[in-house]
């Protein structure tokens, strides 16, 4: 009896099923679907292939594919559950790291190759409603493109609209992992090889009990960090709560003050009335003013 498919969002399984050099295809298909080149991608060489048990353990890893193309481009994939409220200023540190990790010293400029991060996001994260957006380093009045050699992509998956174009294959992509066994996926997976290889992987991992204990912990991990996200978020809500609530009293009481010092002004005077409000001698004589 086959047991229900395993979530490709789930970092674990991605890196399983395209950051692996056993089925580079899968990789390739989803790269020309994201970048769309004018010259198809045909070739991947894939970095960290293997998953070492310490990452999997540690739920500040991430387990990114890392990939160089025929068309001599460095690729990095993330993807991410939860929203760490970090995501760009991390994917450009990371992108700045891959770019500058590329020159040893005394290597020429030139031998620097054009930099991609994409990041895959399950929920929603840009001000708008597109569910791809990519970006490059551009002129900010002419929109002039400087040059191509940086470009970070975001694929936000709950902004996937229901009445989507399957035959863009991003789409298809991204039906697949929302959902891999919906109707969808399986009509796709009879019209796209890769998407049937795609899933074909999953069964097989899905089905095998040892990657089913390792996927259960990673998502029991990452299941924590979530967590431990939400209560920082809420911890932080209620602090700056309360520390409105106290402020506002302060103020209150700070405006009361002075509403009782505008009523004595015209039968004391300014010594007498801070002693009695506990304002400034100074505040007093402005409110004369």
């Amino acid at each position: 009896m086959m047991k229900s498919l395993l979530d490709p969002k789930i970092d674990f399984v991605f890196k399983n099923i395209f950051g692996s050099s056993k089925h580079p295809k899968i990789l390739i298909s989803f790269l020309n679907a994201v970048l769309k080149p004018k010259y198809l991608i045909i070739k991947v060489k894939i970095h960290n292939t293997d998953i070492e048990k310490h990452f999997l353990d540690d739920k500040f890893s991430r387990l990114d594919v890392k990939a160089e193309t025929s068309n001599n481009e460095i690729i990095n994939i993330e993807i991410q559950l939860k929203n760490e409220y970090n995501m760009i200023k991390r994917s450009l540190y990371y992108w700045s790291k891959m770019y500058e990790e590329q020159l040893n010293e005394g290597e020429d400029y030139s031998e620097l190759k054009r930099t991609v991060c994409i990041n895959i996001l399950n929920f929603k994260y840009l001000k708008n409603e597109r569910f791809h957006n990519g970006y490059r380093l551009k002129e900010t009045e002419t929109n002039e493109e400087l040059s191509d050699v940086c470009e970070i992509h975001f694929i936000e998956i709950p902004k996937l609209k229901e009445n989507s174009d399957e035959k863009d294959l991003l789409i298809a992509w991204t039906e697949f992992l929302k959902n891999p066994e919906s109707e969808k996926v399986r009509s796709l997976e009879m019209s796209i090889v890769e998407i049937r290889e795609a899933k074909d992987e999953l069964i097989k991992l899905s089905n095998d009990d040892e990657q089913r204990q390792i996927y259960d912990m990673r998502a029991k991990i990452l299941k924590d960090k979530i967590s431990a996200i939400n209560k920082a978020k809420r911890d932080g809500v209620e602090k700056g709560l309360k520390q409105g609530i106290k402020e506002g009293i302060k103020e209150g009481q700070y405006q009361e003050k002075i509403n009782i010092a505008k009523n004595l002004l015209d039968v004391l005077d300014n010594e007498t009335i801070a002693l009695k409000t506990g304002l400034t001698i100074d505040k007093i004589q402005e409110l004369r003013n």
